[in-house]
């Protein structure tokens, strides 16, 4: 078994290093890369085998979870460029989609104590798509420019699909919690 020096994540599954990635591609080679190094098949090898079969079975676990998710993939693909997305330390958003935030937030805080909320939750959460679709054209077209400029737009769509996704997930908990 050889690892995986030096390689990233779309190097590893064998793909162009893009946005687009086919969902169902990407599944038959991750099955097809865990198939050869998964740590059964290398059961009665040496320690330093054993070793190698376990750190590979992780990074292609963590490069499929990152390819597979469009939020993950495009903030990874920015770190290939040298861009630091800032998450600790850069608060600054567009004021507008602050606001939007706000909104949001004030809608599903007054649908957690509404009576029947399920249709207003499945508005709320089809808004929500609709932005994070918006916000994953905006990414693709500034990623394509490849400027300093363009990577920092790039920059600022994927921090803001990270916040799209996070109140998609809340979504999700209070519908499940209404179930």
């Amino acid at each position: 078994m050889q690892a995986a020096p030096g390689k990233n994540h779309f190097e590893l599954f064998g793909l162009a290093t893009t946005f687009d990635v086919d969902a169902d591609d990407l599944a038959v080679r991750y099955r097809e890369l865990q198939r050869r190094v998964h740590p059964d098949k290398f059961a009665s090898a040496s320690d330093h085998e054993r070793r190698l079969s376990m750190q590979m079975t992780v990074l292609i676990n963590e490069a499929f979870q990152t390819l597979k998710d469009p939020v993950r993939r495009s903030g990874y693909l920015l770190s290939l460029r040298g861009v630091d997305l800032g998450e600790e330390s850069d608060t600054a958003m567009d004021p507008g989609f602050l606001m939007e935030q706000m909104e949001w937030r004030e809608n599903l805080d007054e649908l957690r104590g509404a009576e029947n909320p399920h249709k207003e939750l499945a508005e709320l959460a089809n808004r929500i798509e609709r932005r994070m679709q918006e916000k994953i054209g905006d990414f693709r077209r500034a990623f394509a420019e490849n400027t300093p400029a363009a990577d920092n737009r790039a920059r600022a769509a994927v921090r803001e699909m990270q916040f799209l996704q996070k109140m998609r997930r809340e979504i999700d908990n209070l519908e499940e919690e209404l179930i």
